[in-house]
C-alpha cells in the first residue's frame, strides 16, 4: 500500500509540474460555435483577438521572438526600448494598444496594466494607421514558423473581423485558423 501511495503522489506531482495553464487574456471573448474538432497548435502561434467592441489585441509565443518583435517595432516607430522593457514585454501576454502607448504601458504595475486593458482602444487597424499589419509582419520576420490564429467574439461586427482578414491577406498570410467553441454535431 505504501508503494502505491508513493506512485500516486509521484504521478500527481508530475502532472501538477508539467501542466501548462492557459494564458490570461485582457478581455473576455465569447467565440462562435462550430462542429469542427480540429485542435489548435501548442506552439509557434500568433494570435489576433477581436472583442465584442471591435478592439484588436495581439499575442505571440516565445520570449526571444517577442523581444525581437519589440526591437523591430521600436525601429519602425522610432521608440527605444531598454533591456528591462524588452524583458517585461517578453513575459507579457496579449497586447492591445497603439504603439505610442506601449513604452508607458511597460512601466506600469500588473494592476495598472489590467485596469488599462479593460478600456484599452486596441491596436489600430484603420487604413491610415494600420499598426496591426506591422505587428503581423514583424512577428513573421521574427519567427517565420508562426501559425496565424484569429479569435473573435460572436457579437463582433462583421466588418471589423473582415478588416482583420484583409490585413492578414495584405501581409500574404492566407492560411489562418479561426477559434470556435465546439458544438454537438447534428444527428443525421
Amino acid at each position: 500500500m505504501t508503494a502505491m501511495t508513493d506512485v500516486a503522489f509521484l504521478l500527481l506531482t508530475f502532472f501538477i509540474l508539467t501542466t501548462q495553464f492557459k494564458p490570461d487574456e485582457p478581455v473576455m471573448v465569447d467565440t462562435p460555435s462550430s462542429v469542427s474538432e480540429e485542435k489548435l497548435m501548442e506552439s509557434n502561434m500568433m494570435q489576433v483577438l477581436v472583442d465584442v467592441k471591435g478592439r484588436v489585441f495581439f499575442n505571440c509565443d516565445g520570449p526571444s521572438y517577442r523581444k525581437d518583435l519589440l526591437e523591430k517595432l521600436g525601429q519602425k516607430y522610432k521608440i527605444n526600448f531598454s533591456e528591462d522593457e524588452k524583458e517585461m514585454f517578453s513575459n507579457l501576454q496579449t497586447i492591445g494598444m497603439p504603439m505610442t502607448k506601449l513604452k508607458e504601458y511597460l512601466s506600469w504595475s500588473n494592476s495598472e496594466r489590467t485596469e488599462y486593458d479593460k478600456n484599452s482602444p486596441g491596436i489600430p487597424i484603420d487604413s491610415t494607421n494600420n499598426q496591426l499589419a506591422d505587428w503581423i509582419w514583424f512577428a513573421r520576420l521574427s519567427n517565420p514558423e508562426y501559425q496565424a490564429v484569429i479569435k473573435g467574439d460572436r457579437e463582433t461586427n462583421y466588418p471589423v473581423v473582415k478588416r482583420v482578414f484583409d490585413i492578414f491577406q495584405e501581409k500574404k498570410v492566407n492560411k489562418f485558423n479561426f477559434v470556435t467553441s465546439l458544438e454537438k454535431r447534428p444527428n443525421v
